[in-house]
């Protein structure tokens, strides 16, 4: 049924490139265009996403990625989070709010290493031509958006001004690189210094980070100004290939990365759902709502109580068995009152972006990467446009929490760049932003394109929930008000929300039919995203 004031479906036969921005998504779709694959494409776009993004996206940054690989008809998930620095001070931290800014949260960067390990396993382009959209869009400049504006212009500035050592330079590459210094939607940001790094990086590829003389430049920043990274962490920060972790649900399989990342929980939301008749219930009526509101908090509480399980133990946690007590808690009706981030829950939410890719070989590509908050530490290195990540902020610090992190040790990161496959074919690339919210929100979308049969661009768009610890939960108001009030009586602790809100994520997908072969993308209004079909 057409819904006038809606986005429209996006469909395609040739490739698909959903992204956090319509010039990122247009630089991935030019090099499916030109006949790369999507493995290019994801360098392509995310290199993009660091020019017209660079509050929450950047080569300095951290992420995870899960792709399906046509030719060898399986799914991979690539890790480039890198470990804790060894030099990182956590017995001299017991708050992470020391983190939230400054040299000492900055962890390894792993964006660029992430990219060039896709490429260089399974691309056909080589660097210069796929960074070559982003360093125009540096050197040239580009006109700010919606979304631009909001991070740009919001308390970032005054917040980073009271940072005496970070703000010049992140002031003189942000604010003094903008036509007029001010941001609003037309205006012109340039950034000279990035399209010089990018073209660096195109010539030399990643060494030039990892061991070489921008690695130098960042080591030497960062420890003028008290940070702990060295060069040793940057050369052993690879991207690693891993074996994802996988569930069924009705018919198909969800493919998400394993521990350390937490994705797990998204799995074992779907798992508990799985035992419910959804499609019976009314899309978007209070059973609906309380059912994946319910399965969510009880998964939620398992993540935390298992942070970073062992092969054999998260088989056990998403077994049949251990899954019946779960749903047994939800059909119960009792209210549930639980954590939903970490033992030590964060005091802001993280600044992340996430990217889906197709291409008419049956290659699919979903990215999850972030600088952790906006504009990460606020440490930008002098010459070079990069800022630097806060990942280390995410880090349980708390001597009490029995998730305390270690020095040298994998980190926990709560991303869920998910393939799913039916049959020996990959039929969706899903992914978000939002922090903790990205394990409650794409199974609520999943939920609305698989039970409720939506389109993907109308299940992204369908009104979405955040829950926070206790028993508090954001809603949407466009569900109907009945349903909120309802929600209350059932003992959620319900906070109704404007129509729209950018806590519930900023989704980004593509699909295909397994029958057609036809693509259709969806991108998330809550944000500036976009889908671009070749």
């Amino acid at each position: 049924m057409l819904q006038h004031g809606k986005r429209p479906t996006i469909t395609s036969r040739h490739g698909m490139v959903a992204a956090a921005h319509p010039l990122a998504a247009a630089a991935g779709a030019r090099i499916l265009g030109n006949g790369g694959n999507a493995f290019d494409a994801a360098a392509a776009t995310a290199a993009a996403l660091n020019v017209v993004e660079p509050y929450m996206s950047g080569l300095a940054g951290r992420g995870m990625a899960t792709v399906y690989v046509a030719k060898e008809r399986r799914v991979r998930s690539l890790d480039f989070v890198s470990s804790i620095p060894r030099g990182f001070p956590v017995d001299k931290l017991s708050n992470r709010a020391e983190l939230l800014r400054g040299p000492v949260a900055v962890g390894a960067p792993g964006n660029l290493g992430g990219w060039c390990e896709m490429v260089d396993t399974y691309g056909t382009r080589k660097l210069p031509e796929l960074f070559a959209p982003a360093i125009k869009l540096a050197r040239d400049g580009f006109g700010l958006i919606e979304f631009n504006v909001e991070e740009m212009g919001g308390s970032v500035n005054s917040e980073l001004r009271a940072q005496p050592k970070l703000y010049p330079e992140w002031n003189r590459v942000y604010r003094e690189g903008i036509e007029g210094g001010t941001p609003r939607i037309g205006a012109v940001l340039r950034q000279p210094d990035l399209a010089r790094t990018l073209e660096a990086l195109a010539a030399e590829g990643p060494s030039l980070m990892y061991g070489g003389a921008l690695g130098k430049k960042l080591v030497e920043r960062l420890q003028e100004l008290g940070g702990v990274l060295t060069m040793d962490d940057l050369i052993e920060a690879r991207a690693v290939w891993v074996d994802p972790v996988s569930v069924d649900y009705r018919g198909r399989t969800v493919h998400v990365p394993p521990p350390p990342c937490e994705a797990f929980q998204y799995l074992l939301t779907l798992r508990i759902l799985e035992g419910f008749d959804l499609k019976s219930m009314p899309r978007n009526g209070t059973d609906h709502v309380d059912t994946v509101l319910r399965a969510i908090r009880v998964a939620a509480g398992v993540r935390i109580a298992n942070s970073m399980p062992s092969k054999q133990k998260l088989a056990e946690l998403l077994s049949d068995g251990h899954v019946e007590t779960l749903r047994a808690r939800v059909r119960d009706k009792k209210p549930i009152t639980g954590a939903t981030e970490q033992w030590t829950p964060p005091e802001t939410e993280g600044h992340t972006t996430s990217f889906s890719i197709a291409d008419s070989d049956g290659n699919m590509v979903c990215v999850t990467q972030s600088l952790g908050s906006v504009f990460g530490s606020g440490v930008v290195v002098p010459g070079t446009g990069l800022c630097l990540n806060n990942f280390l902020y995410w880090a349980d610090v708390n001597p009490k929490s029995p998730n305390r992190v270690k020095a040298g040790d994998n980190m926990p990161i709560c991303v869920a760049p998910s393939i799913v496959t039916q049959g020996d074919k990959a039929v969706m690339a899903l992914g978000t932003p939002g922090s903790y919210g990205i394990l409650q929100t794409q199974p609520q979308a999943f939920v609305q394109y698989i039970d409720y049969g939506m389109p993907l661009q109308q299940a992204i768009e369908a009104p979405r929930a955040r829950l926070t610890d206790g028993r508090d939960v954001l809603l949407e108001s466009r569900v109907d008000a009945k349903v909120h009030a309802e929600l209350r009586e059932r003992g959620h602790n319900l906070t109704s929300g404007p129509d729209w809100t950018m806590k519930v994520g900023g989704m980004q997908g593509v699909a295909v039919d397994p029958e057609t072969g036809t693509f259709t993308g969806g991108c998330d209004p809550r944000r500036d995203g976009y889908v671009v079909p070749v």
